[in-house]
């Protein structure tokens, strides 16, 4: 978390907001979050450099500069890029690792609380590499049933295990996971190459509205997840299984499972619709 539609509500935002800024300077507080570049070598590639668009890859934020280079953020657990005009909120501020001070006065900064999450900046070449060794995703148009049904087909893991690996499709967390195959109908911890093709449209079907609907809500806030200006989604109250354990199905009626057997992760699902 933040899963694909928390981290396209940010990019959107961002894209409207910082398209044409320039940094004019870089403020690093906390340097364990920076991958592939130093402090130093940050504020000298990017400062005085022009932001010509932010948009979204897997997980992450992407700040496309006209010098050619990107700013990718993966926000991981409780990171957020958070635009300020002026001070943070103290209980924000204590938590930002840097911040880039642009030219009309305002500040993007990168929060985390547990500083899980990274800042890295990438040559074209370096994204290229980063971006191809990605899975496909989901709401892209190359993202079809018959693209799933061959993902799902060549492997024996959990299904639910299968569609939150990044490899084979991006962007799909523990929450998305759990309604995908709740909508489905599926057991998540089914074998992935078992399920029939039906149920692959079925799954296919689940992904792609649920991924659609949170967008459409920017996004589900449980904990840490706010968008740039700090506001939360609002996706929560339609959520189906995740976070529903011990409660009926909305489905069926029956009462909702929670288990941590597959990867560790928590699991909620209905015993008697989901098969």
């Amino acid at each position: 978390m933040p899963e694909l539609p928390e981290t396209e509500t940010i990019a959107r935002d961002l894209d409207l907001e910082l398209r044409g800024r320039t940094i004019t300077e870089v403020v690093v507080r906390k340097g364990d979050v920076l991958r592939e570049v130093t402090a130093a070598t940050l504020r000298r590639r990017v400062t005085g450099v022009a932001i010509t668009g932010a948009w979204r890859r897997a997980k992450c934020v992407v700040l496309d500069l006209d010098s050619g280079d990107r700013i990718v953020v993966q926000p991981r657990f409780t990171g957020a890029l958070l635009l300020s005009a002026g001070p943070l909120p103290d209980r924000e501020a204590a938590y930002s690792t840097l911040h880039f001070v642009l030219d009309d006065g305002r500040d993007l900064h990168y929060r985390d609380i547990r500083r899980l999450g990274t800042v890295a900046l990438m040559s074209p070449a370096r994204f290229d590499e980063y971006a191809g060794a990605l899975g496909v995703e989901p709401l892209d148009q190359a993202f079809t049933p018959a693209h799933l049904s061959v993902l799902l087909r060549g492997s024996k893991q959990a299904v639910k295990k299968v569609l939150m690996d990044q490899r084979m499709v991006v962007g799909i967390g523990n929450i998305y996971a759990n309604e995908a195959c709740w909508r489905a109908g599926v057991d998540p911890s089914r074998a992935a190459n078992d399920l029939r093709d039906d149920e692959v449209e079925r799954l296919h079907v689940g992904i792609v509205s649920v991924l659609t609907e949170s967008i459409a809500e920017r996004g589900t806030s449980f904990r840490d997840y706010v968008d740039a200006s700090g506001g939360k989604g609002g996706f929560e109250r339609l959520l189906a299984a995740y976070g529903r354990g011990g409660e009926p199905c909305l489905r069926c009626g029956a009462r909702l499972i929670e288990t941590h057997v597959i990867d560790g992760r928590t699991t909620v699902l209905c015993a008697r619709c989901q098969r």
